[in-house]
């Protein structure tokens, strides 16, 4: 018959064995879960960033021919229609017969005051984003032009201005500032 401190000394042999071969395991685990938190970590950083971008006002906007002042909005009247872009509104009015570019936030009210000038130029004339932002005194790097289309596009929507060719904008219905 075997002793029994035999038999204890070969159960602790295979429970010390067990624990090896369990903190192995457990060392490869907390191993691939550190990768796998870490590839987490760079995809919640990367959805971040993204969502930064776009939802922050782009840069050629922070320009002061672009930049809408509190006091801008503030002289909004009861007409006008927010529109939200990234949870910030932006309050534009919609045109009515007799409305006044006045009545428009700075920055739109500098691109349509640019497009004014092209179609005085020429009775038929469109303009492109590029123009309007070297109108606007802007270097025209993509992302500028971007900002300014998508003014331009707003004011669109608003029936400022038109858009008889994509990309090209002119005043709505051919009508003249303040009219």
């Amino acid at each position: 018959m075997a002793s029994v401190v035999g038999l204890l000394e070969e159960r602790e042999l295979a429970a010390r064995e067990r624990v090896e071969v369990l903190r192995g395991e457990a060392d490869r685990v907390l191993a691939e879960l550190a990768e796998a938190e870490s590839g987490w970590q760079e995809w919640v950083i990367a959805r971040q960033r993204v969502g930064e971008v776009l939802s922050a006002t782009p840069a050629a906007l922070r320009e002061p021919a672009l930049l809408e002042t509190s006091a801008d909005v503030r002289e909004q009247g009861p007409e006008a229609v927010v529109a939200a872009s990234g949870g910030v509104g932006r309050v534009v009015p919609v045109w009515r017969p007799g409305a006044d570019p006045q009545t428009l936030p700075e920055g739109y009210r500098a691109v349509v005051g640019v497009v004014v000038g092209q179609a005085g130029l020429d009775s038929g004339s469109v303009t492109g984003c590029r123009e309007i932002a070297v109108g606007l005194g802007l270097e025209p790097t993509p992302a500028r032009v971007e900002a300014v289309r998508h003014r331009a596009k707003r004011l669109v929507a608003r029936g400022w201005l038109a858009e008889p060719v994509a990309g090209r904008f002119t005043l709505a219905g051919g009508r003249g500032a303040g009219s």
